[in-house]
C-alpha cells in the first residue's frame, strides 16, 4: 500500500457459530495477501490462569475480560497508523498446536473481527465499516456442539451445552446482539452467505 494511504477497517461480529469463519476465509480468498489482512480477537485470549471461573468451576471464555481488548484496540492503531506489529497464536488450550508468531503488517483493507469488536468502543471507533453475521440460535448451537467436539477437543455433549447456556448466550445477548441494529450491513448465514459476500467483496474491491 502507498506510505500515504490510511487502511480502511471492517469490523466483523456476529454469535458463537454464526459462521464467521468460514465468512471470513471465504473473503479472505477473494483478495490477494497483498490487498488484506485479518486481526482476530481469538489472539488476544488472557492466560488460561487469568480467566473468571463460575460458580460451578467453568471458565467462562464469553464475556469481555477474557481477552485483553485494549492491547487489542492498540494494536490496531498501530497497523492503522502504517507500522507492523506480532502477536502469539491462541490454540484455544490445545496442547497438541504449537502456537506461532504472528506478523500483521498493513494492508489497504484491514479485518478485525471477534464478539466484542462492536461492544467495545476503543475498538468500535476504529471501523469504517461494521458487518454482522446472522444465524439463528438453535442453528448456531447445532453448528457449536459439532465444532467443539471436531475442532476444540470438548467430547462432552454436556459441557458444550452447559457453556452455552450459561455463558454463550447469555453473552450474546449482552454484548452482541444489541449492535446488530447499528450494523452497515447484516448478512444473513441461515442456509448461505454468498450474495452477502458477494456485496461486500465488490464494495471493497471499490475501495481499492
Amino acid at each position: 500500500m502507498r506510505p500515504d494511504q490510511r487502511p480502511f477497517i471492517v469490523g466483523i461480529t456476529g454469535g458463537s457459530a454464526s459462521g464467521k469463519t468460514l465468512f471470513l476465509n471465504q473473503l479472505l480468498q477473494s483478495f490477494t495477501n497483498e490487498e488484506i489482512c485479518l486481526i482476530s480477537q481469538d489472539n488476544y485470549y488472557r492466560n488460561r490462569h487469568e480467566q473468571v471461573v463460575d460458580q460451578h468451576g467453568y471458565i467462562n471464555f464469553d464475556e469481555p475480560e477474557s481477552l485483553d481488548l485494549h492491547q487489542y484496540a492498540l494494536d490496531i492503531e498501530t497497523i492503522r497508523s502504517g507500522q507492523a506489529f506480532q502477536r502469539k497464536e491462541y490454540t484455544f488450550n490445545n496442547p497438541d498446536i504449537i502456537p506461532k508468531i504472528i506478523t500483521y503488517s498493513p494492508k489497504p483493507i484491514i479485518v478485525v473481527e471477534g464478539l466484542f469488536v462492536f461492544y467495545y468502543k476503543e475498538i468500535a471507533d476504529l471501523l469504517d465499516l461494521k458487518i454482522f453475521v446472522d444465524a439463528k440460535s438453535k442453528l448456531r448451537l447445532n453448528r457449536r456442539i459439532e465444532r467443539d467436539a471436531k475442532e476444540r477437543g470438548y467430547g462432552q455433549k454436556e459441557d458444550v451445552l452447559y457453556r452455552w447456556d450459561n455463558h454463550v448466550e447469555p453473552a450474546f445477548k449482552k454484548y452482541v446482539k444489541p449492535y446488530r441494529k447499528t450494523s452497515d450491513i447484516v448478512i444473513p448465514n441461515n442456509i448461505h452467505f454468498e450474495k452477502g459476500l458477494e456485496i461486500l467483496v465488490s464494495y471493497l474491491k471499490h475501495k481499492l
